[in-house]
């Protein structure tokens, strides 16, 4: 039996099931394909379930993560962000060497990203695939003019070591409201991104050619904007959503279009303090329970030894290290336990290296693990101290392959 140590992450089994068949289904009805962007949770059992659901690959957001998903034996990969730095793009190079059956993509912004690439993958060995990034105004990374776009696209074919084989786009740096503002903001993303991929369709280097959108919140407005194979033959429409998996009670249990998806992520902790009447403090905080979009919102509550507490309540007034502050709080008292439901799941796996799995009754029923390991800093102290320069050369670069997994 697995003790009942608290805090604990809790991820129940059967809504996680139940929501990749959702969005496969989704995806199926809507003729597009899936990668999904397992930054979201970094865990191998999770990830096996949506590839075998029919998901055609995995979205990443680094070259660490790259190393890890390869490591759990899946080759196919979009690394949904550019990639600059020599010891990134060596590793890139040193899999595709390796095993030359592998897919490994990312993307691509300006000419300094792909001088950056060609500096690394030149006119001899593995080509690197990239797919054009199209940003938003006062966004994150991505092209905003339609004309560089073209230039970079021209760029990258010109280019020795690269190839260019699809544009991308990212709907959900919109905030995550549906109202009309917003929703006319993201169609306007969509119509972008399609206007590019129409725009330089005639460079791409594959009969296969990619068309990406990514997020969780908006794709419903993808699915209504794609490009189809009228516009240019071959088209694979590729969505890279990654939150669906366990959804939430917050962001996405608001604006996701997708029907049926149900919160599959939850957190318990014990009540440690009731030092004020109103007020309950709970042993978990900042370290345990994500908020960057949303504070967490309390569930239920039950006794130490189990029994139902169904008038219990509070609310998050305050996050600490190691503690949530409850105001406005009912028929809690120290030593009851807790449960939280969160906003916002991608914030929420990387706190945890380890978290139970439970039935659809609630019982413990294995223990999954994360994996958000970075790359160690020692070894790139000992590829200085050696003299190793990372784009030289299949030995050294070898040698990377090694450390990075």
């Amino acid at each position: 039996m697995i003790p009942a140590v608290y805090p604990q992450l809790r991820l129940d089994a059967a809504a996680l099931d139940h929501n990749i068949r959702v969005m496969a289904d989704w995806c199926k009805t809507h003729d597009v394909a899936l990668s999904p962007h397992v930054k979201t949770t970094m865990s191998a059992p999770i990830i096996e379930r949506q590839v075998a659901a029919g998901a055609v690959g995995v979205t990443v957001a680094t070259v660490d993560q790259v190393a890890t998903v390869l490591g759990w034996g899946h080759n196919t990969v979009l690394i949904a962000n550019q990639i600059v730095d020599p010891f990134g793009l060596a590793r890139l190079r040193a899999w595709l060497i390796a095993e030359p059956e592998r897919n490994i993509r990312c993307f691509v912004d300006s000419a300094d990203g792909v001088i950056a690439a060609n500096q690394v993958f030149g006119a001899h060995g593995p080509a690197l695939e990239v797919l054009l990034d199209i940003g938003t105004p006062g966004g994150r990374t991505g092209i905003r003019d339609p004309e560089q776009a073209r230039r970079t696209a021209e760029l990258v074919r010109a280019t020795p070591g690269l190839r260019l084989v699809g544009v991308a786009g990212y709907e959900g740096v919109a905030p995550n409201k549906r109202i009309d503002e917003v929703i006319a903001a993201v169609d306007e993303h969509c119509r972008r991104v399609r206007d590019v991929y129409l725009d330089v369709a005639g460079l791409f280097e594959t009969d296969r050619p990619v068309y990406s959108m990514g997020g969780s919140a908006f794709p419903d407005r993808v699915v209504d904007l794609l490009p189809t194979d009228d516009d240019v033959p071959g088209t694979v429409r590729l969505l890279r959503s990654g939150c669906y998996v366990t959804h939430d009670h917050g962001v996405y249990a608001r604006v996701s279009p997708i029907p049926g998806l149900v919160p599959a992520l939850s957190v318990r902790a014990v009540v440690v303090s009731a030092a004020e009447d109103g007020t309950g403090v709970v042993g978990a905080g900042k370290r345990d329970l994500p908020y960057d979009a949303e504070t967490p919102i309390l569930l239920s509550a039950s006794t130490a030894a189990g029994q139902d507490k169904p008038d219990a309540r509070g609310r998050v007034r305050a996050l600490y290290d190691h503690h949530t502050v409850l105001s406005d709080a009912w028929n809690l008292e120290v030593t009851d336990v807790v449960e939280f439901g969160i906003s916002h799941p991608c914030s929420a796996f990387d706190r945890w290296p380890e978290y139970l799995v439970t039935n659809g009754h609630g019982d413990v029923i294995d223990v999954w693990r994360t994996d958000f390991r970075r790359s160690s800093i020692e070894a790139h102290h000992r590829q200085q101290r050696q003299g190793v320069v990372p784009v030289d050369g299949l030995e050294p670069v070898g040698w990377l392959i090694v450390s990075g997994t």
